[in-house]
């Protein structure tokens, strides 16, 4: 069963800049998508970004050129880096793995959040 443990969330001012990471274990090989997912106060959870095995990407409009979604393999380990940080971007982040690296089956495996506040 895969484990995903994010790290990296904080109190930051607007324009600034923070490092989501999200360890992937046993493996993140075999894993199709990795993606991180966010949910604010009184809204559903979105999609922030993905990242496929090929090293695909996909972006939410609202944070296209300002986030970036990238996996280190060695280290068992998706990034979400994240610039220009906006009040709007306050949210609990979470990591998201959508396949079970040892069987393959479909999986909708969640780590337990991190958060990020953006406020002067």
């Amino acid at each position: 069963q895969v484990r995903l443990v994010e790290s990296g969330g904080g109190l930051v001012q607007p324009g600034g800049s923070l490092r989501l990471s999200c360890v992937v274990s046993p493996t993140i090989f075999g894993i199709d998508a990795m993606g991180w997912y966010r949910q604010a106060p009184g809204k559903q959870r979105e999609l922030v970004a993905e990242i496929t095995s090929d090293r695909s990407t996909n972006y939410a409009d609202s944070v296209k050129g300002r986030f970036t979604i990238s996996r280190d393999n060695g280290k068992n380990t998706v990034y979400l880096q994240m610039n220009s940080l906006k009040a709007e971007d306050t949210a609990v982040y979470y990591c998201h793995a959508d396949t079970d690296p040892f069987t393959g089956q479909a999986v909708d495996a969640w780590g337990q959040g991190t958060l990020v506040t953006v406020s002067s």
